[in-house]
C-alpha cells in the first residue's frame, strides 16, 4: 500500500471543524497536524481526525517534510500569511474563501504558491454542489448556447434574530458583506459566464435583523465584458437557523437552464436542520479534489484567475455599497 497523503490544517474555528472530518473520511488522507493559537482548541479540532496532533507553532509543520498539503481555515485577515508562509515552505495550500482581503495580497499568495511550483486552491465550495455541478457542465457544453443572464437567489437562515459575531462586522477582518458573504455567488457567475466582470452595483437592505449595523440583505448587478449581465440576490432573513432556498437560472441565446432547491423534497420544522440533497457532500467532494489535485492526478476546477476576478468584484461591490454608486472594474494590471 502507498504511504498516506500528510495534510495540516491551520485554524480551530467551527469551518476547521468542517475540513478536519471532511479530511479524515478521506481514503489514503492522513490530518497530521492542526495549527491554532489556542492549543485546547486545536486539541479538541485535532481530536476529529485519528492521530492529528496540535500544535500552535505553525513553523513546525511546515518544516515538516512529510507534509504535502496545508488547508488554511484560519481567520479572512490571516489568510495570505499563511498561504505565504506555506508556498515558500514547499506546500500545497488549499484556502478557505475568500481567499484574501485585497488583490495584493491574493497576487502574493499566488505567487508563493503556483510562482514557486506548488498549487493554491481556493475552497468556492458550491462548485462542488452536485446540482450546481451538474448545472455548469450543460453550461460549458453549450447547451443553452452564449450565456447572456445569469441569475442567483440566495435565501438563508443564519443572522435572525440575534445577528452576526464581532468579527463578521468588521470590516477589516471580514471584508465587508460582498466580500465575506458575496463571494460564493460571484464566484458562481464568474464560473457560468465564463468572462470578465467590468461593473458592479450593489443595494443593501434590512430585513428582520434591523438592528444590526450591517444589513442582512442586499442585490448585486453584474456586467460583464461582452455586455451579459448577473443578477444576485442574497438575503438571510429566513427564521430558522440552517434553512436555505436557493435558485440559479442561466439564461442563453439557445434556451436556459435552472436549478431550485425548492423542488428537493426536505423537512422543514423548528429546531430541524436539514441541508437540501443539492448541497450535501460538498466539501468533501471540494477536499477530495484537493488531495487529487496536489497528488497529480486532476487539472484544477477552481483556477486563480476565476477567483482572482470573483475578489475584484467582490471588492468593487463592497465599493458600490459604500458610495452608492456603480463601480466599473478596470483590469490593466491582470495577471
Amino acid at each position: 500500500m502507498s504511504a498516506p497523503i500528510r495534510v495540516a490544517v491551520v485554524g480551530t474555528g467551527s469551518i476547521a471543524r468542517e475540513h478536519v472530518t471532511a479530511l479524515a473520511s478521506i481514503p489514503g488522507v492522513e490530518v497530521a497536524f492542526v495549527c491554532g493559537s489556542d492549543l485546547a482548541r486545536a486539541a479538541a479540532v485535532a481530536s476529529l481526525a485519528p492521530g492529528a496532533e496540535a500544535t500552535t507553532d505553525l513553523a513546525r509543520l511546515l518544516a515538516d517534510p512529510s507534509i504535502l498539503g496545508v488547508d488554511v481555515c484560519n481567520a479572512t485577515p490571516q489568510h495570505a500569511a499563511s498561504t505565504i508562509s506555506a508556498g515558500r515552505a514547499g506546500k500545497h495550500v488549499h484556502v478557505e474563501k475568500p481567499a484574501a482581503l485585497t488583490i495584493a495580497d491574493f497576487d502574493a499568495m499566488v505567487a508563493a504558491t503556483e510562482g514557486s511550483g506548488t498549487s493554491l486552491m481556493v475552497g468556492q465550495t458550491v462548485r462542488f454542489q452536485p446540482a450546481v455541478a451538474a448545472l455548469a457542465e450543460r453550461v460549458h457544453a453549450g447547451d443553452i448556447g452564449t450565456p447572456r443572464l445569469a441569475h442567483v437567489s440566495w435565501y438563508t437562515g443564519y443572522v435572525w434574530p440575534g445577528g452576526w459575531r464581532g468579527w463578521q462586522l468588521d470590516r477589516e477582518k471580514s471584508g465587508g458583506h460582498p466580500v465575506h458573504n458575496g463571494t460564493h455567488s460571484l464566484d458562481v457567475a464568474v464560473w457560468l459566464m465564463g468572462r470578465r466582470p467590468v461593473r458592479v452595483f450593489t443595494r443593501s437592505f434590512p430585513s428582520f435583523a434591523a438592528d444590526m449595523p450591517v444589513d442582512d440583505s442586499f442585490h448585486m448587478t453584474v456586467r460583464f465584458e461582452d455586455g451579459s449581465l448577473a443578477t444576485l440576490e442574497i438575503s438571510y432573513a429566513l427564521a430558522e437557523p440552517g434553512d436555505m432556498f436557493r435558485r440559479i437560472m442561466v439564461a442563453g441565446t439557445a434556451g436556459s437552464i435552472e436549478h431550485s432547491t425548492d423542488s428537493e423534497p426536505r423537512l422543514r420544522a423548528p429546531g430541524v436542520r436539514t441541508a437540501p440533497a443539492s448541497v450535501e457532500g460538498a466539501m468533501r467532494l471540494q477536499l477530495a479534489h484537493w488531495i487529487e489535485l496536489i497528488s497529480g492526478r486532476a487539472e484544477p476546477i477552481v483556477t486563480t484567475p476565476q477567483v482572482r476576478a470573483a475578489l475584484r468584484t467582490a471588492l468593487a461591490a463592497q465599493e458600490s455599497l459604500d458610495t452608492g454608486r456603480p463601480v466599473d472594474i478596470v483590469w490593466e494590471d491582470d495577471k
